[in-house]
């Protein structure tokens, strides 16, 4: 590793800088292309796919070592590894930058980072994409196919692809250029944390918003007296409107949270078998 004087007579690395935005692209391109999940393992989980993607990282730095060396560097990024894919783009970018900046004996620290930034990091990314703005796209989307219009599946699929892609992208470039000042700042939980927050008050906002514009329930039931006749329907908005549609969801959340994923199918086609003789009883309209 190369070393400068600084004006206290510390010395200081100087980064090799022999990967290229080449090199970075070749990442991008294998993260977008083939993911994280393509080979994943019970053992390591997305390690495989991590590797992968920093294949042309690897080949850069340690093309001209020893076997030994290069066999060494695969093996750390064959170490478990589980975080959300948009997000990991800037892993892989600070990945990079402490490969390049550090000697081999201080690889202990690509281990360390990578193992503390794939849960903050995987945090903000299920936040922000997984409930944000996947929530925010698919509203958008279903305005326009609601009215008929063609634009809604489109506009839905450029929105969220749009923002995902750019955010893998710019998050590799910005994590090898960046990466490793902002980690040295100390200041990544703070601001992780804050990211989380807003995020999430985001997707609550935006998730009443679409179970109230969206979930329809309506109750079709009517209580005769006399010449009085009472619709359920009216007497609940009067109480609370869009209570049903509120208490539906929450119920299918709670369900959801106890109930494994591979019955997921099933409690959907249980929902519209219900839904539909209900609707044939009269009771739902």
């Amino acid at each position: 590793m190369e070393e400068k004087q600084v004006a206290n007579g510390t010395p200081q690395r100087v980064a090799y800088e022999k990967i290229t935005r080449k090199d970075l692209n070749k990442v991008f391109w294998r993260l977008q292309i083939w993911g994280l999940n393509l080979t994943s393992t019970l053992v390591s989980t997305q390690a495989n796919g991590f590797l992968n993607a920093m294949t042309p990282v690897l080949k850069r730095l340690y093309g001209d070592a020893d076997q030994a060396t290069r066999s060494r560097a695969m093996q750390r990024h064959l170490l478990y590894f589980l975080s959300q894919i948009t997000a990991t783009g800037m892993i892989l970018g600070i990945t990079a930058a402490v490969e390049e900046t550090t000697t081999e004996d201080e690889k202990e620290a690509v281990v360390a980072i990578k193992a503390g930034m794939m849960g903050p990091l995987a945090g903000i990314g299920d936040s922000v994409f997984k409930i944000t703005i996947q929530a925010i796209a698919g509203s958008i989307g279903a305005a326009y196919a609601m009215e008929g219009s063609i634009l809604g599946p489109i506009l839905m699929f450029l929105i969220y692809n749009g923002l995902n892609i750019g955010v893998k992208y710019y998050g590799i470039i910005a994590g090898y250029e960046k990466g490793m000042e902002f980690i040295q700042s100390g200041e990544q939980a703070k601001v992780m944390q804050k990211i989380i927050n807003i995020s999430t008050m985001v997707g609550v906002i935006v998730l009443g918003a679409l179970i109230a514009q969206y979930v329809k329930i309506n109750v079709g039931t009517e209580i005769k007296m006399e010449d009085t006749v009472i619709s359920i329907q009216e007497l609940l908005d009067g109480i609370l409107p869009k209570f049903l549609p509120l208490l539906f969801t929450l119920g299918l959340y709670k369900l959801h949270s106890y109930m494994p994923r591979k019955y997921l199918t099933y409690l959907i086609f249980g929902i519209l078998v219900i839904g539909t003789v209900l609707a044939v009883m009269g009771i739902l309209v």
